[in-house]
């Protein structure tokens, strides 16, 4: 036995265990039933392993909430970081407002969105979970504001613009997007939306309603 699996029997944690599957299980949970709504038995369950085995493998439920905001970032998100980087501003935020709404309703997901959903409103005992949300989504929005500056400064966004305010505007309708995935909506409704989005945005921003 080498090394590696003795810690691991030592530990509890069980021949053959995939913490991949298990971290995808439980990010499921979490999606749908928030970071306080979901029990130890429900993580437990999703991940087919019993409690020791867990805190053996992942720590208590706040370290695996937090692995999952890793996974679902670095992996859910994808469209985000593609979309910034597109070359020129409108595609950027066609990127994201169409992406987020092609996102919103894949098939196979839970409804809504991770980022809004998780842990919007906690109680004390969950303030750090909280509190991580919350510098999630500045993060989010400052990469959006910082992607905003270079395109002002490259002639793309009217002076009269503050890219600060615009980053928040375009975070306000990715919300409210996963607020309408959460009450049901269909993907044909959502891609509606995103249009109607668009063309506000396209007036407002450039003064057009298109193209």
């Amino acid at each position: 036995m080498n090394t590696s699996t003795a810690v691991d029997v030592k530990m509890g944690r069980p021949r053959g265990f995939d913490e991949d599957t298990a971290l995808e299980a439980a990010m499921r949970v979490f999606w749908e039933k928030s970071y306080e709504g979901a029990t130890i038995a429900d993580l437990t369950k999703a991940m087919g392993i019993n409690r020791s085995s867990m805190y053996a493998a992942f720590g208590d439920k706040e370290s695996i909430f937090r692995r999952v905001m890793e996974r679902y970032r670095a992996g859910r998100m994808t469209y985000i970081r593609q979309a910034l980087a597109q070359p020129s501003l409108r595609e950027v935020v066609a990127g994201l407002i169409h992406g987020t709404a092609e996102f919103l309703s894949i098939p196979d997901n839970p409804r809504g969105c991770l980022l809004i959903q998780g842990a919007l409103a906690c109680g004390t005992d969950a303030e750090q979970v909280k509190l991580a949300m919350i510098d999630w989504r500045k993060g989010g929005e400052a990469a959006l504001r910082k992607r905003l500056q270079q395109a002002q400064s490259e002639g793309e966004l009217p002076r009269e613009i503050q890219p600060a305010d615009f980053a928040r505007y375009l975070s306000s309708v990715m919300a409210g997007l996963g607020v309408q995935a959460a009450n049901g909506a269909t993907r044909a409704e959502l891609r509606r939306v995103a249009e109607i989005a668009l063309r506000c945005i396209e007036t407002v921003a450039w003064g057009t309603a298109g193209g």
